[in-house]
């Protein structure tokens, strides 16, 4: 058992040192959340408002005390509407690390409908896209529900093809400004409104759709597919992570690596003659 610490009047135990630490990673966790934004700057204007109050209240000067304090008063509500998105997506952090969330790691919630989903018509269906340069976005359900996101589109339920798929992002289609949402290895649905980024490390040549599938899998685990209309290049975004200018293989590889918990590739890239004969069997 760790003993109390004496210096001089104080007493410092382990539950101090605990409070202390986790007080510590509360702040830190704040600062990542806030680094690069303008709320980063309010917070800082409120902290030292706050520190400026404790100190003329040790002063004793009354009157200061007085008008600083009918500030602070309404601090904690005008701090919720200030940072009421950094809060929510403080919340939805917190929510996508939970244990009922990890619970999809047993093997009882590895079988699921989607694992036997074949990548192929995604695969074509991007290939064909990227020729032509069009755009498109696809996102994949994990342990994560995407409901919500689901629902601020139109709802389809259907059977997943190359057709289908090729379709919906026709540039004369109305259901291609938006995301395609799978879940359940079925579509679930189209033009889907998704969370943008507000990361500032983003590349500015990277345009709303890859800001979109980035803000997705920042609050979320879901993995998505992209295609940019600007360049014709395919990428798959997961965990915020970007990985751009994919083949056909190894788009392929990586959809089921990232969707079914497959065994990494390995690391060394191939050569391009390889790559190509990969591309055509693609």
């Amino acid at each position: 058992m760790f003993n109390p610490v004496a210096i001089g009047f104080l007493r410092i135990g382990w539950i101090d040192v605990v409070d202390v630490v986790l007080v510590t990673i509360l702040f830190y966790q704040i600062y990542k959340l806030l680094t690069g934004s303008v709320a980063l700057r309010i917070f800082l204007g409120f902290l030292s408002i706050y520190l400026f109050y404790l100190v003329v209240k040790a002063a004793g000067m009354e009157l200061l005390t007085m008008i600083l304090g009918q500030f602070m008063s309404v601090g904690v509500l005008a701090g919720i509407i200030l940072f009421q998105q950094e809060i929510r997506r403080f919340l939805l952090n917190v929510g996508k690390v939970t244990a009922l969330e990890r619970m999809r790691m047993f093997s009882w919630r590895r079988e699921t409908p989607q694992q036997r989903m074949s990548v192929t018509p995604f695969v074509e269906a991007a290939k064909s896209l990227a020729g032509k340069n069009t755009g498109a976005l696809i996102a994949f359900q994990q342990a994560s529900d995407l409901k919500f996101y689901a629902e601020s589109g139109d709802l389809l339920d259907a059977a997943v093809s190359k057709r289908l798929l090729m379709s919906i992002f026709n540039k004369t289609s109305p259901l291609h400004d938006g995301a395609v949402i799978i879940a359940q290895g079925r579509i679930k649905a189209a033009r889907c409104i998704l969370p943008v980024s507000e990361n500032p490390d983003v590349p500015a040549s990277m345009g709303l759709r890859h800001r979109a599938a980035i803000g997705l899998t920042e609050v979320t685990d879901s993995v998505v597919l992209v295609v940019s209309e600007e360049t014709g290049q395919m990428s798959l975004v997961r965990g915020g992570e970007v990985f751009r200018n994919l083949s056909s293989a190894d788009l392929r590889a990586k959809l089921n690596e990232f969707l079914f918990d497959a065994q990494p590739r390995p690391a060394a890239p191939p050569s391009s003659s390889a790559r190509s004969a990969a591309e055509v069997a693609a």
